[in-house]
């Protein structure tokens, strides 16, 4: 009797910011881990989930989109993402259907030259394009790099996940179970929380507001004999102006941002959630080494 094998690795997905990187994740995992928005650059930190399979264990990596920085945070961004293509079995680089190859998608390509690992090509949201856009934008890509398959998905409807988990479960090798089977992502409580508030702030604001705040939990507390967690948030932002957006007439912004943060937490936690928000100037945060690093975006 042949023994069973169990394979296990690390997927990295990568593409310029907004292709759906973060909603392919969610659908993977079937939780939402990773924020979502319709803004670009919503996703600045390297998010790791976990897909159990009968016999397979795959780890992907999330990253920041791949764009042309503009400051420090941006260059933290990008270097985040370019350095999971040393560190993974597989990469998954993510197009949008019915988009020309652009010069972002030839620096990534470009990027790809050195890597020996297999990488797939996600052409994703051809749920919104019309059939026969897709064959053409593979071929195309097709002359510019020798991609080990070609994966025409919606990761919003899920349209042939089933088949891209099959084919990168047959390319990881043998290895153990990374992670315990009932955990979706290695990210603590804490980050989740903070990627949340933020994700709303993508969803009520507008313009430049979104880019230019960042989210510390300063305390989180969990009180078990109260089925509670109180927890302390501050949102940073670069001039006086945003704060008085992001607070909002008589407080109505930041107080519907805490309702929609803290109902979703307390649907991911299964508890109620104390849920307290200030707002805090700290001029041209995203260019500060000491702010980023407090902020877990240097390492």
């Amino acid at each position: 009797m042949s023994e069973v094998v169990f394979k296990s690795g690390f997927v990295s997905i990568i593409g310029r910011p907004n292709v759906g990187k973060s909603t392919l994740l969610n659908m993977i995992v079937g939780e939402k881990i990773a924020i979502v928005s319709d803004k670009p650059q919503t996703t600045r930190n390297k998010i790791l989930g976990i897909k159990n399979l009968p016999g397979a264990q795959i780890v992907f990596l999330d990253t920041p989109g791949i764009h042309k920085p503009r400051h420090k945070l941006n260059e933290y961004m990008v270097k985040t993402a370019l350095s999971t293509l040393d560190e993974v079995d597989i990469i998954l680089f993510m197009v949008e259907a019915g988009e020309p190859v652009g010069p972002g998608d030839r620096y990534i390509i470009d990027a790809l030259s050195a890597v020996t690992r297999p990488v797939f090509l996600l052409i994703n949201k051809i749920d919104k394009v019309p059939k026969g856009v897709v064959l053409p934008q593979i071929e195309e890509y097709r002359q510019l790099y020798k991609f080990e398959e070609f994966f025409p998905i919606s990761a919003r409807c899920g349209d042939n996940l089933d088949r891209l988990l099959q084919s990168i479960v047959k390319q990881l090798p043998e290895g153990p179970r990374y992670f315990p089977e009932d955990i979706v992502t290695d990210q603590p409580m804490r980050f989740i929380a903070s990627e949340i508030i933020r994700e709303k702030i993508f969803q009520l604001t507008y313009q430049e507001i979104p880019y230019s705040i960042a989210v510390e939990i300063e305390d989180f507390k969990e009180v078990e004999d109260r089925n509670l967690a109180m927890i302390r948030g501050v949102i940073f932002v670069e001039r006086d102006s945003q704060k008085g957006i992001i607070i909002g007439k008589g407080g109505a912004m930041l107080k519907k941002v805490g309702q929609l943060a803290r109902e979703e937490i307390e649907a991911i936690m299964g508890i109620k959630v104390f849920l307290e928000l200030w707002v805090k100037v700290k001029d041209r945060w995203q260019s500060d080494d000491r702010i980023l690093k407090m902020l877990g975006y240097k390492g």
